[in-house]
């Protein structure tokens, strides 16, 4: 028998199921969705705009804490608003070129958010164990230069895909049994080689992140025996509390994406609905939950939330 011949028809539409199986309750699904989303939005919002007015909180942590908030708004806003419109309207097509745009921005998001991960801790790093240097090591237009650094660093990891994702055929099927697209589930459905796709897919993007958590871990190792070596006990407290809510963001990027990254590559008794779910909430939970994380344990960010949105009207 020959082999079918995938040259006739090459996609330039998809087709995004949402959740295969539970179709029927794509509402229900939809509702808590949306209202993380919502909460997303409002925190990382008010967060962004608290930093750019309080002149008090132009600093390295905040600042670092405002990128971060930022790009927790392109993470969710790349995939949650096309997941929404397919649970309510049935709005299932999207375009190759909005695909590649979606999955691009979503994974460049993923990427920047660890390396400001990292960066923020480095930022306790210094703030801990060279206390009377801090201000001279992070400077201002030092922070900036970090800033662009992770930005630029981030996206010549993930471009690259976009011209792994475009030089492919899509000639077998175009219909995507997810929510979002992403670089490997589009890859599966071309009708080429992607061996390519595969190695830069699982290697270098993961390689960075990896390496970010990795020296994450190191730099909390110094912070721990810089922090065991203060003379007294409430000051040792007093410096774990400045990292409390740096490790509660770091423990909720990273383990639910290494979860999900073992899961997918691994886990092929787990059901597909599943995976798609742990996905959706993986883009949802964490933007949802560090602006919650920053407002109630940083108090600087508490005692100037209420005054910046008094009605002074001073912020948005």
């Amino acid at each position: 028998m020959s082999a079918p011949n995938y040259s006739i028809v090459n996609y330039d539409m998809f087709v995004l199921t949402g959740i295969p199986g539970l179709k029927e309750l794509h509402v229900w699904i939809s509702i808590p969705f949306c209202l993380m989303y919502l909460v997303a939005v409002l925190g990382n919002g008010i967060l962004i705009c608290v930093v750019a007015v309080e002149h008090s909180l132009h600093k390295p942590m905040y600042l670092f804490l405002s990128l971060l908030a930022f790009w927790d708004l392109i993470l969710s806003t790349s995939t949650v608003p096309k997941a929404l419109s397919i649970f309510w309207f049935d709005d299932v097509n999207i375009s190759f070129a909005g695909c590649v745009t979606q999955l691009f921005f979503m994974h460049f998001a993923f990427v920047v958010e660890s390396g400001v991960l990292l960066a923020m801790a480095f930022d306790r790093y210094v703030a801990i164990c060279y206390p009377l240097r801090y201000s001279t090591i992070l400077s201002l237009g030092v922070t900036s230069k970090i800033g662009s650094v992770v930005v630029l660093r981030s996206f010549a990891t993930v471009f690259p895909i976009v011209f792994l994702v475009k030089r492919l055929p899509f000639c077998r099927t175009n219909i995507i049994a997810h929510t979002f697209c992403e670089h490997m589930g589009l890859a599966k459905l071309a009708c080429a080689d992607i061996t390519i796709n595969i190695w830069y897919g699982i290697s270098v993007p993961l390689l960075s992140v990896m390496l970010d958590m990795v020296t994450i871990v190191i730099s909390y190792v110094f912070i721990l025996r810089a922090v065991f070596r203060l003379p007294s006990q409430d000051a040792r407290l007093k410096a774990l509390s400045t990292c409390g809510s740096h490790v509660c963001v770091v423990l909720m990027f990273y383990f639910p994406g290494v979860f999900t990254v073992i899961a997918q590559r691994f886990g092929r008794k787990i059901p597909k609905h599943v995976h798609i779910l742990l996905a959706n909430l993986y883009v949802l939970v964490p933007p949802m939950m560090n602006p919650i994380i920053y407002g109630v344990k940083t108090k600087q960010i508490r005692e100037r939330v209420a005054p910046a949105f008094s009605s002074k009207g001073k912020c948005c």
